[in-house]
């Protein structure tokens, strides 16, 4: 089936031999009727994991001695799963920034799917050190609930996961908060996943947070809350203060204290420590750069910084020692809540995507917007954050399409080109995109684990994109499951 056949969204350009009418694809191919859209393909049984004398194995032990996995668009990318397998070789893999927002859905050596938030996606190798730093806003229920549903499941936590005590604490009222702020933007909401993200990290940037550390010190915790709770009913009239409430709220956080404390470390020189010992860190990006609250689509945009620099201010490591960076991407694009989206389809042609992909998300299960991949987004993410590698993932969930739009540009309405990504939302909504057609390859491809036996079509998609962002594909993901990973 081709999605060139829809109704696109009248921002898009047509591709120079398909401008017969100005807002649809023409489609040179007959739309096939009854085709099952689901792409869902079983997980194997065992994952393949490398050893020391698989060539492959060689690439990823040359990683730097702190690499880091981000994400290229806007998050849901596949990062947890690269990080995962990359953990093997690693001995600590770091959150840096963002919170709960971050949903990452990876799968253990007999395909069960563990959908994390918060604990860093390394936790399924059992040698791996896991470390949240102080960039990170934690929400201790939400911790301890993806704490104890790894430990009903076999997976060892204790020992194994270190919390900077400069970490920020986010608490339910945030969340509440969030919700508040989202319905009185009405109209003009961003679209946050109401997990109290941003006005954690406003709490944060006012100087009147509480960190984790704070939780050794309950004679002062009262006084404190006691001063964040009274400016959110302030500020919110619909938001409920009182006695009451604090108290409550001081006796939860008695008890989390309590068992939060074997977490908790000074991971400054935790992380410092292990650079000095020459100990291998992997540290794990949380949404992606065109979410980047500076350079993203702002306002539509998180609250942290998901790209490079994020990792010094995050994990308190100096910039001369962060080496290799893994730019993740899909092999289409997509995004959650408001804000532009240049190579958005919409109507069928999205919904296509949506299915094919289960393009719902890990945190809040809301259906993703789905587009074309855009190569003018993934260029200004790779001109930001210097990756020396990609990771194209779900190259399969194109397996059933005709052809394939590459978005390559960006021109005004008046046919002059934009040459980069524009900081403008306004014109970001105007601009027309040019795109490129590849054809598709018309076969299931969820089995290959060979660069070299992928149709000549997919590896035509593959170099086309490496030749237009000017950056390798050294990973390429042909499925959910551990070992459904094509090294290149």
């Amino acid at each position: 089936m081709s999605i060139s056949s829809l109704r696109f969204d009248s921002r898009t350009l047509c591709t120079p031999q398909s401008q017969q009418h100005p807002f649809t694809f023409h489609n040179p191919y007959r739309p096939t009727r009854n085709v099952v859209v689901c792409a869902a393909k079983p997980l194997a049984s065992t994952p393949t994991k490398l050893t020391a004398a698989d060539p492959l194995a060689g690439r990823i032990e040359s990683l730097s001695q702190v690499s880091g996995v981000l994400g290229c668009q806007w998050g849901d990318e596949g990062k947890g799963k690269l990080v995962d397998i990359l953990a093997q070789h690693f001995e600590i893999v770091a959150r840096c920034q963002g919170g709960a927002n971050a949903g990452h859905t990876i799968y253990n050596a007999e395909g069960k799917k563990f959908a994390l938030h918060l604990v860093p996606s390394g936790i399924l190798n059992e040698d791996t050190l896991c470390v949240i730093g102080n960039g990170v806003v934690v929400h201790l229920p939400g911790l301890f609930q993806e704490i104890d549903n790894l430990e009903l499941n076999g997976v060892s936590c204790k020992g194994r996961i270190l919390i900077s005590d400069r970490a920020h604490l986010l608490f339910d009222f945030h969340q509440t908060v969030d919700g508040l702020r989202e319905a009185e933007l009405s109209k003009s909401f961003i679209g946050t996943t109401k997990r109290g993200i941003g006005p954690c990290y406003s709490s944060k940037a006012n100087r009147n947070g509480i960190r984790v550390g704070d939780l050794r010190y309950m004679e002062t915790l009262p006084q404190k809350l006691d001063l964040l709770l009274s400016d959110a009913a302030s500020r919110f009239k619909d938001f409920k203060y009182g006695p009451d409430v604090l108290r409550e709220e001081v006796e939860k956080y008695k008890r989390y204290a309590e068992r939060l404390e074997p977490y908790i470390a000074d991971t400054v020189h935790v992380m410092n420590e292990a650079i000095t010992q020459k100990k291998k860190i992997l540290v794990e990006g949380g949404q992606a750069t065109m979410l980047d609250i500076d350079f993203g689509t702002y306002p539509f945009v998180t609250s942290s910084s998901p790209s490079a620099g994020g990792i010094c201010t995050g994990l308190g490591i100096a910039p001369r020692v962060v080496g290799d960076l893994v730019g993740v991407v899909k092999a289409y694009t997509t995004r959650v809540g408001s804000g532009p989206f240049p190579t958005e389809i919409l109507g069928p042609g999205g919904d296509l995507l949506r299915f094919a992909g289960q393009e719902f998300g890990t945190t809040t299960g809301r259906p993703r917007r789905c587009g074309w991949l855009d190569i003018v987004a993934l260029r200004y993410a790779c001109q930001i954050n210097g990756f020396s590698a990609l990771n194209l993932t779900k190259l399969d969930v194109l397996d059933d399409l005709d052809e394939i739009q590459l978005g390559v540009s960006y021109k005004h309405e008046d046919g002059t080109p934009v040459k980069s990504f524009p900081s403008d939302l306004r014109l970001l909504e105007q601009l027309k995109v040019e795109y490129e057609t590849i054809p598709g390859w018309k076969t299931d491809i969820s089995s290959i684990r060979n660069y070299s036996d992928l149709p000549r079509a997919a590896q035509l998609y593959v170099e086309r994109i490496e030749e237009l962002v000017g950056v390798p594909i050294h990973y390429i993901g042909v499925g959910p499951g551990r070992d459904a990973l094509i090294f290149k």
